[in-house]
């Protein structure tokens, strides 16, 4: 198998499934019993939260483990509609995650506003609009995806915030594409929430994390026996937030040894091979910053459906977009957003890479890919001949 889908989710790095094994079998006792077993199994969730702030340069105490980003998306966006005074906007991107817009429609239903922001052919936002819609009335929030899921677009961030903030409003992050691929550090850029999924950086799925600044403000959103600082009780997934722990310290170290340069050299060899084998091929914000992980493509008279199921074929794993919108039949909002029709993005497939990819992996996907288009289109001439 030839695996070009890590933005859907990541291969698990076997260092995480080492470091995770252990507190699925002999360490099991619950980390809030008083014994000595209990206390080793509290140090090890400890541990991990340390190691999550390590890679944001956070505190731990602003890290509390959820069940995924969209958890942490919307523990955030409820935590601010019940925070007075009610009613305020909310401003967000017209390209966000489902895990953001879906939460956001309760908050209309509801009476508040919200604001989308429109974003221009490279899936970036207009800051000048940003900066109207922030003077044109109390705003609760402003969220917005430091890395698109399907694009790998980056938004600004540091300017999103300073605009923000210069109104004394807080910003929030869906970061899950962004975390372990990007350098990030919330003192640097202060966000003051951020959000992060375990399966994105080679964790296993079912573990995520919200980094809530101490200046923020945050509702607790499940509540019983008081763990995660109080903000989300219930027993921890140990082994998960084990797993994360390790998966953060590993990536901060891949980043520090500068990993993503070979990726983003993976990615260009990548888009190369597709440009010469499909000259008319548009690659989505190529001229904007983008993760390195990422390539969206639009390949003109084939269909990405019929594409990824003879890509699959040969063994090559790809997606025609967001893997949450698998079985839609709808056209990427995504790329609607970027001003694109449905016809357009029915032929977009979207590559991800890793540094599990190697170069003669990238090599035998183009080749698949060639082979497959060139089925195609004898498939095509062959019905309207």
């Amino acid at each position: 198998m030839i695996y070009l889908d890590s933005n859907a989710t990541t291969r698990i790095d076997p260092e995480v499934v080492d470091a995770m094994l252990p507190f699925l079998t002999e360490h099991y006792a619950n980390p809030s019993s008083g014994y000595k077993a209990g206390r080793l199994v509290k140090r090890a969730v400890t541990g991990a939260r340390q190691q999550v702030a390590n890679l944001l340069n956070a505190e731990p105490d602003e890290i509390i483990f959820t069940g995924c980003g969209t958890e942490s998306n919307n523990a955030v966006i409820q935590s601010l509609w019940h925070t007075p005074p009610a009613g305020r906007q909310v401003i967000s991107a017209r390209s966000e995650h489902s895990a953001v817009i879906e939460p956001l429609k309760p908050w209309q239903q509801d009476g508040g506003r919200v604001t989308w922001l429109d974003v221009d052919r490279h899936g970036r936002i207009d800051l000048a609009q940003l900066e109207s819609a922030l003077d044109d009335g109390p705003t609760a929030l402003v969220t917005l995806m430091w890395a698109n899921n399907e694009t790998g677009v980056l938004q600004s961030i540091p300017d999103i915030v300073r605009l923000a903030h210069d109104r004394g409003v807080p910003v929030h992050t869906d970061a899950v594409q962004a975390c372990g691929k990007l350098p990030i550090d919330v003192r640097q850029c202060p966000v003051d929430y951020l959000s992060l999924s375990g399966h994105k950086f080679h964790a296993p799925k079912g573990v995520g994390a919200l980094f809530a600044s101490r200046r923020a403000r945050l509702r607790p959103w499940l509540l019983g026996g008081g763990q995660e600082g109080g903000h989300r009780s219930g027993t921890e997934n140990v082994a998960g937030v084990v797993a994360l722990g390790r998966a953060a310290e590993l990536m901060a170290s891949h980043l520090r040894q500068g990993d993503m340069a070979r990726i983003e050299a993976l990615r260009d060899r990548f888009e190369t091979g597709l440009t010469r084998t499909f000259p008319n091929a548009e690659i989505h914000a190529a001229g904007a910053p983008r993760l390195p992980t990422t390539c969206s493509v639009q390949l003109p008279g084939l269909d990405a459906a019929g594409l990824l199921i003879l890509l699959d074929q040969r063994g090559v794993c790809a997606s025609a977009g967001s893997a949450c919108h698998s079985a839609a039949v709808h056209p990427s909002h995504v790329l609607e957003a970027m001003g694109y029709d449905a016809e357009h993005a029915a032929r977009t497939l979207r590559f991800s890479f890793s540094r599990f990819n190697t170069a003669p992996e990238i090599d035998q996907a183009l080749d698949h890919l060639a082979a497959a288009a060139t089925i195609m289109r004898r498939e095509q001439s062959r019905l309207t001949s």
